[in-house]
């Protein structure tokens, strides 16, 4: 593991660095992105830090320092050659109160890299039984606040699933804990709209320029009954769904052509 913190390279990724009073620490007032690294460089590097910047206006934490980022991400990878690795890019408000408030400090921000193992072709996944709510304050935020996640992601694991699906308040599905969904009915390619409140993400962004789709918002029953279904990510990539709860599912000629579509095309954002 490699991390840079504030502009600094540090010489020992484990040592402390985040202050006991880091608003992003007692309060979880931040924003983040994942990025995968092919052969040492970033994939998507500019869509990526178009979203942190975006989520970082939503959540008012205000600009980002966008050539800092890239120095970080520059330096943690120039320290350590990643044939396959993680990028963790966080921007927190700061040194702040122990409470709500905020303060006027500087921001935090911090890089890790990290290697990462492939991501399998096939997965499986459950309906929780909670829901993302469409019109919050965070809605399609990438935020630091992942509680919510924690707790889905473990109930999916409790049950032999890999991933948590998500309805939205109006019973239409959004999204997992750390993915996009697609599904397929009747031979169309479907996700849900950014209206759902489902993150906008870099892949599933891709996956419809790419291999086209409809965006639509339907309740999560249609996706549970689809003929195909498969998850997009920064560590996915295209995976198929093998499994929805009970249900057995194939991989059928959609979700093939999808991963065939991504794995052609993937090396164009390398670098980018």
């Amino acid at each position: 593991m490699r991390a840079w913190f504030d502009g600094q390279l540090l010489t020992d990724p484990e040592q402390p660095v985040v202050r006991l009073s880091d608003h992003g620490f007692t309060v979880g007032d931040g924003v983040f992105e994942a990025v995968k690294v092919v052969d040492g460089r970033p994939f998507a590097l500019g869509l990526h830090l178009d979203r942190l910047e975006r989520s970082a206006v939503g959540l008012g934490l205000g600009t980002v320092d966008r050539a800092a980022v890239e120095k970080g991400v520059a330096d943690v990878l120039a320290a350590e050659h990643l044939p396959l690795g993680r990028l963790r890019i966080t921007v927190t408000d700061g040194p702040g109160p122990l409470g709500s408030g905020r303060s006027d400090g500087p921001q935090s921000v911090a890089v890790v890299a990290v290697p990462m193992a492939a991501g399998k072709p096939e997965t499986s996944v459950v309906t929780v039984p909670w829901t993302r709510n469409e019109r919050g304050a965070t809605a399609g935020l990438k935020t630091t606040s992942y509680a919510e996640n924690v707790i889905a992601l473990a109930y999916a694991r409790e049950r032999g699933a890999t991933e948590a699906v998500l309805a939205n308040t109006a019973g239409h599905l959004c999204e997992g804990t750390g993915s996009n969904v697609f599904y397929v009915v009747d031979g169309e390619l479907r996700t849900p709209s950014l209206a759902s409140g489902c993150l906008a993400g870099v892949t599933r962004a891709l996956v419809l320029e790419w291999c086209g789709g409809r965006e639509v918002d339907e309740p999560i029953g249609v996706a549970e009954a689809a003929d195909e279904v498969f998850l997009v990510s920064t560590t996915r990539d295209v995976q198929a769904v093998t499994r929805w709860g009970s249900r057995e599912l194939e991989v059928g000629p959609v979700t093939r052509a999808a991963a065939e579509t991504w794995a052609r095309r993937e090396p164009e954002m390398v670098g980018l």
